[in-house]
């Protein structure tokens, strides 16, 4: 009985770590930094475990650059007003992020705001906005 209890115990302590390690960092990106980009949205990814936006961006020699930026999760984009049909390609938009360290094109999602002046945020962008409750 005893030995069931542990082998159970060490199976579930298994199962968690596993979960825990499959989960990435955001070290890769340069939270002391924060810039922003304005450009067309290409594709607009409603996926989990992060949704994604991809947005083409003239650069100063006049060519196009792709653009991605990782975003949280459905879940976590939803209880901060975003939805599936939040973008659309052909949407303009600008982008606050956190820069890749490497220097690649992309970045961590914090903000992102329409020119009507419509802005939705996401993740620590949010909760810096908004007062406590």
């Amino acid at each position: 009985m005893k030995f069931r209890i542990l082998a159970l115990a060490a199976a579930a302590s298994a199962f968690v770590a596993g979960s825990a390690l499959a989960h990435h960092s955001f070290a890769m990106f340069d939270a002391n930094k924060t810039t922003k980009l304005a450009g067309t949205v290409k594709e607009y990814e409603w996926i989990n475990p992060h949704a994604w936006i991809h947005l083409s961006v003239t650069a100063a020699d006049g060519k196009a650059q792709e653009w991605s930026f990782e975003g949280g999760s459905t879940g976590q984009l939803a209880q901060t007003g975003w939805t599936r049909e939040t973008l659309k390609p052909g949407d303009k938009i600008t982008v606050g992020f956190h820069p890749l360290k490497d220097g690649s094109y992309g970045g961590q999602l914090l903000d992102i705001a329409f020119p009507d002046g419509r802005t939705l945020c996401q993740g620590a962008a949010c909760r810096a906005a908004r007062p406590a409750q």
